[in-house]
């Protein structure tokens, strides 16, 4: 059988989606740069349609002026050429924990796209060697903690653009090294950037829209795995499947909404013939499950059309039109969009923790759990007295919860006037990103929590001669959680076993719905 590699990712005219970016950022497929004469042409156009400018001498915002409020400062052409340098210079202030491999290589992915228009002003050269850090996993160290998303991620892109031109860290072969000789290693002369390309590099949203993405394709996997652990918990807690009715959720016919009820009938088999009903209607963490993720579900989309236009967009400032010989003085750096995005994507993410968490509060209280030993302990009677079960892991479990919660904060109203009032209505865009990656963190947690506990459930209802059989989706899925998750009988440190389902999770490793 003939093994295909993988399609590579070309960086250039076509538009490019968020799974694109995740393959990229994992490693998953190659990449190209455009590479046809024409398409050269143009980026080369750009460039040389600046230096034109330069001849003549012509007004420049950041070529020929100061940055920001200092745009009214003319610099000498003497000095032109020195001013790129400064740019990323004067920036190297960031803070914070740097970047992990991933959401770098999604940065880079992201102000590569950008540049690609060929409104920048930028040469082939740089385009190239962008392209050729992703090629050879060359990563800039980036802290995360610095930028209010407009004039765009200034500071943390500065520190691409300062590896570009073979000063300050990367990462190289799992080894921190310095730019400069990692250039050096492989035969490359550092770039010295022309004027206008450190501003084409820093001024834009690559930072939050690359995270973005990220948090993107986390939220999608969560909501199928939610979904599922909510199909077990209705297992665990001989929950009433009729609250997934068709004909129910075709009287208030929100599509993801019904999405999930569907979702959850085929986990739950419920064309099956049921046993008879312990109770009309469930609490509302079950009922109400669709309800609660088909939010999130609904919300996917235009949270993608967001994101991917922003990732596909000339996010720059200012825009150079060559072929129409005009230099375009707007603020495309600003993050808004992103920032929204990630303020309502957050807000959505914490929900679905606090959905889960009041399952696991039912699942672990012999007053809710319909029959099941307290905190899901698998002890016998004679040794019921010393074990705890799943106590611990349900605090655990409401402290992430309350976090995730309280990170719901928007971020995009908290503009704060910056920068000699030049930057005096900033998106705060990178920092709503960041907050919705720690909001998904957070809610994994939970979710790991939740789908060990709900298992332990099922294993538990399974040793009841009463019990039905498990509908298949649910039958394959227990077996398979089984062989990382043993049942808890005895009680053991959990931590590991959590820690093993996160990584579960950040591989996407269990096949869910429509995947």
């Amino acid at each position: 059988m003939t093994n295909h590699a993988p399609e590579p990712i070309i960086f250039g005219e076509r538009h490019l989606s968020i799974e694109d970016l995740l393959a990229l950022s994992n490693r998953q497929r190659p990449t190209v740069l455009q590479s046809d004469s024409e398409y050269r042409q143009r980026i080369a156009k750009g460039a040389q349609f600046l230096d034109s400018l330069l001849d003549r001498e012509g007004v420049i915002y950041g070529v020929t002026t100061g940055y920001g409020d200092s745009c009214v400062v003319a610099v000498p052409l003497q000095h032109v050429e020195a001013l790129p340098r400064h740019l990323y210079t004067f920036h190297g202030c960031g803070l914070g924990k740097l970047l992990d491999a991933q959401a770098t290589r999604a940065v880079l992915a992201a102000r590569l796209r950008s540049l690609c228009h060929g409104v920048s002003g930028v040469r082939v050269e740089l385009l190239e060697r962008l392209h050729a850090f992703l090629e050879h996993d060359i990563l800039p160290l980036i802290p995360e903690e610095g930028s209010v998303g407009a004039s765009g991620d200034l500071t943390p892109l500065s520190y691409v653009a300062a590896t570009l031109s073979g000063e300050r860290e990367v990462m190289f072969n799992g080894e921190r090294r310095l730019s400069a000789d990692v250039h050096r290693q492989l035969g490359w002369a550092p770039l010295v950037l022309r004027p206008k390309e450190a501003l084409a590099l820093m001024n834009g949203t690559a930072v939050m829209t690359g995270l973005a993405c990220l948090a993107f394709a986390r939220a999608d996997y969560l909501l199928k795995l939610a979904t599922r652990i909510t199909a077990l918990n209705v297992v665990a807690l001989q929950g009433n499947p009729e609250h997934f009715d068709e004909r129910l959720f075709a009287a208030k016919p929100h599509p993801g909404q019904m999405q999930v009820a569907a979702w959850l009938r085929e986990d739950l088999a419920i064309d099956a013939p049921t046993a008879p009903l312990h109770r009309l209607q469930d609490r509302y963490s079950l009922r109400c499950a669709p309800h609660v993720l088909g939010v999130l579900a609904d919300s996917l989309g235009w949270l993608r059309g967001f994101i991917e236009i922003e990732f596909n967009s000339a996010n720059d400032n200012p825009i150079i039109d060559a072929e129409a010989e005009r230099v375009l003085h707007g603020g495309h750096f600003y993050g808004g969009h992103i920032a929204f995005a990630m303020d309502s994507l957050k807000n959505l993410i914490a929900n679905v923790a606090d959905l889960l968490d009041r399952q696991l509060a039912l699942l672990v209280d012999e007053r809710y759990n319909h029959g099941l030993p307290s905190n899901l302990s698998g002890s016998p009677a004679e040794r019921a007295m010393i074990n705890h079960g799943f106590k611990a892991v349900q605090i655990g479990t409401s402290a992430w919860t309350a976090e995730a919660l309280k990170n719901t904060m928007p971020a995009s109203v908290f503009s704060r006037s910056t920068e000699c009032h030049n930057q005096d209505k900033v998106s705060m865009g990178t920092i709503a990103a960041r907050d919705a990656i720690r909001v998904l963190e957070l809610t994994e947690q939970v979710a790991a929590a939740t789908l060990i506990a709900a298992n332990q459930g099922v294993w538990l209802r399974s040793r009841d001669a009463q019990s039905r059989p498990l509908p298949p989706a649910l039958a394959a899925m227990h077996a398979e959680l089984g062989k990382d998750f043993p049942p808890l009988i005895e009680d053991r440190a959990l931590e590991g076993e959590l820690r093993l389902c996160l990584q579960r999770i950040a591989s996407q490793h269990w096949r869910l719905h429509a995947q």
